[in-house]
């Protein structure tokens, strides 16, 4: 720093190559030997995000969190997301810590400052927190743990109304392992996580501070990568979260939070922050952030354990799939007929009339419509629709007309015509319908087209990708391959493992021989055994090992088996962001999911975008798309 200028490079290396407790010494040396005051000296010849960042590291993590926690509630206005993410997260020494530094800081005492930023029960859970009083980790309370279940399950399910105090006692003060235990019994007694029974009993600040909690008793690792995620995501970058977290986990877990980022979005953390920011702030991060972890392939332990636990999740969590279309009440197909033609008769057309009948219609009532146009007006209601309408609402509303299987084999045949060939729709189609929605697929294609769905698709495609879609449509699988045939479920994943020893070739061969042709219930199973027996992960292994549309193909299978809808909401949600909109995947997913799980779609699409699909289309699309998201 000395002279004109100053060496960033050489700063940023000297701080980020020392721990925390390294920089301590560095600063005490640096005032025995100048005389002067490192931070002040930093505070003056850096700028921007850059001096924040290399400031921040300066400071022992205590006076860190506590100088976080000051800036959270002075000025007129409260950051309740770092109030949430700071105390949420933090163990017993950590808070007794940060209140003792908050103390020497500031001279006030935290509880006082934050009680008089906040109220109500938001307030009491920070107060209960700012104790540090939970139970040491490894404090299991075996003949409670039903009991804390039960209790928990009695104030909010169970009764009119939410008794909050028990949610603020149990989860501010049992251990994480007799948590987990509580949680666990909980998702039987209840049949749903608790997470969703927060989000419907409780509201705000306090419902977010809860889930943040049980979220950080779960996994910490997970729930940092999802901040991280959050905080780069879209349009701008929250820096404050990225630097508070970069800063506080880089030496405790931060490689563990690399790999549960990595698991949960289909990029390194090393990546997006490469592509999110930029100059010496981004150089620092990449070097708190480890290194390039894209092509690591295993877990490091916790991410290991806890990439098991997804998939038991998986693979006994019952799910309820929701529709958002559901069959009118008082049905009159015939008074439906007269006023879909009343509104496309004379000059212009009544849109509104048609969406209104069209979208809250379940589509067995839509096919009685059909019927009862032609029967009492002797004309074709496909025709005059096309006629009427144009361009997206014509493609949405002719969608919503067809049979399932009608608008699935057409999805297909427009996947293929042309030029060009859509894979991503080829996949999204095949990988997610049941056995029964194939057979129907094929019948509709073969009497819509005059060839079946197999010789196009082989007309179309080449290579393995080929016969990754042949084998899809085959349906070969049946329900005896479920958990029940446990030793198929031990040998498998063994194969699969063992095939990510041999050729290019014959792992692809492996692979699709197994992921092709099991049920969904049976892999979950596999893929949660092969995190055991080879510490790797199969949607890395993928994305390592392979390539092109053969990796696309198996990666949206496993995607699809992991977790349906969270798929679903990631091919929505790359369907309109950025420039443009991908109009042709947003209406064969939104009309195909209509009437299945697009109530499901929309809880996983606000929970991984922090914004509902309601609001992401309205910014996206005409307001006519929203009709069909309608629902309870």
């Amino acid at each position: 720093m000395k002279g004109i200028g100053s060496d960033k490079e050489a700063i940023l290396d000297l701080v980020t190559g020392r721990s925390n407790a390294q920089r301590q010494e560095i600063v005490q040396a640096y005032k025995s030997s100048y005389g002067k005051n490192l931070i002040d000296d930093l505070k003056y010849e850096l700028t921007g995000k850059f001096e924040r960042l290399i400031v921040s590291l300066m400071r022992p993590q205590a006076y860190h969190d506590a100088k976080e926690i000051h800036d959270a509630i002075k000025g007129a206005g409260t950051d309740e997301k770092c109030l949430i993410e700071v105390l949420a997260s933090r163990n017993n020494q950590q808070i007794h810590n940060l209140v003792e530094a908050y103390k020497d800081a500031y001279g006030s005492d935290i509880e006082e400052d934050v009680t008089g930023d906040t109220s109500g029960h938001f307030k009491k859970m920070l107060v209960v927190l700012l104790q540090g009083t939970r139970d040491e980790p490894g404090v299991v309370h075996a003949e409670l743990v039903e009991e804390d279940a039960q209790a928990l399950f009695a104030a909010g399910e169970e009764q009119w109304g939410t008794e909050e105090s028990i949610f603020i006692m149990l989860l501010g003060n049992r251990s994480v392992n007799h948590l987990q235990m509580v949680f666990d019994k909980y998702q039987e007694i209840a049949e749903k996580p608790i997470e969703d029974s927060i989000k419907s009993e409780l509201s705000g600040d306090f419902e977010r501070l809860m889930l943040a909690v049980v979220q950080c008793i779960r996994s910490v690792p997970m729930y940092f990568a999802k901040r991280l995620y959050k905080s780069m995501k879209g349009l701008g970058t929250q820096d404050n979260t990225l630097i508070r977290i970069m800063i506080c986990r880089s030496e405790i877990d931060m490689l563990d939070i690399r790999e549960c980022f990595r698991m949960c979005y289909e990029k390194s953390l090393y990546n997006m922050i490469k592509e999110d920011t930029s100059g010496d702030y981004k150089r620092t991060l990449l070097a708190l952030c480890g290194g390039d972890d894209d092509l690591a392939g295993e877990f490091f332990p916790e991410a290991a354990q806890l990439a098991y636990k997804m998939w038991e999740t998986s693979a006994t969590t019952k799910v309820q799939l929701r529709p958002t279309i559901r069959p009118a009440s008082d049905f009159d197909p015939a008074d439906d007929a007269q006023n879909l033609r009343k509104a496309m008769k004379g000059f212009g057309t009544d849109e509104d009339v048609i969406i209104n009948i069209v979208a809250n219609r379940s589509n067995e009532q839509r096919q009685e419509i059909r019927q009862a146009f032609k029967s009492i007006l002797g004309r074709d209601l496909m025709k005059d629709l096309k006629s009427e309408l144009s361009k997206n609402l014509e493609r949405l509303i002719i969608g919503l007309m067809l049979t399932p299987a009608e608008f699935d084999a057409k999805m297909m045949r427009k996947a293929m015509e042309g030029a060009g060939t859509d894979e991503h729709a080829l996949i999204e189609i095949l990988v997610t319908r049941s056995n029964g929605e194939i057979h129907a697929m094929n019948a509709a294609y073969r009497a819509g087209y005059k060839k079946s769905m197999e010789d196009a698709i082989q007309s179309d495609t080449s290579g393995r990708f080929s016969q990754i879609l042949t084998s899809l449509v085959q349906v070969t699988f049946s329900p005896s391959h479920c958990t029940s045939t446990k030793q198929r479920a031990i040998i498998w994943p063994s194969e699969l493992a063992d095939a990510c020893n041999e050729d290019s070739d014959d792992m692809e061969i492996k692979f699709m021989s197994i992921l092709c042709t099991r049920s969904f219930p049976h892999l979950r199973r596999v893929f949660q055994e092969f995190v055991r027996c080879s510490n790797k992960d199969i949607e890395q292994i993928i994305k390592k090992e392979m390539s092109g549309d053969v990796k696309q193909a198996m990666y949206g299978i496993v995607r699809s088996v992991k977790n349906q809808s969270n798929y679903f909401a990631e091919r929505l949600y790359k369907a309109m962001k950025g420039m443009g909109t991908d109009d042709r995947a947003l209406i064969r997913i939104m009309v195909s999911r209509s009437e299945v799980d697009l109530f499901n779609i929309r809880k996983e699409f606000k929970e991984t975008h922090d914004c509902s699909l309601h609001e992401f289309i309205q910014v996206e699309t005409m307001v006519v798309s929203f009709y069909i998201l309608h629902g309870d």
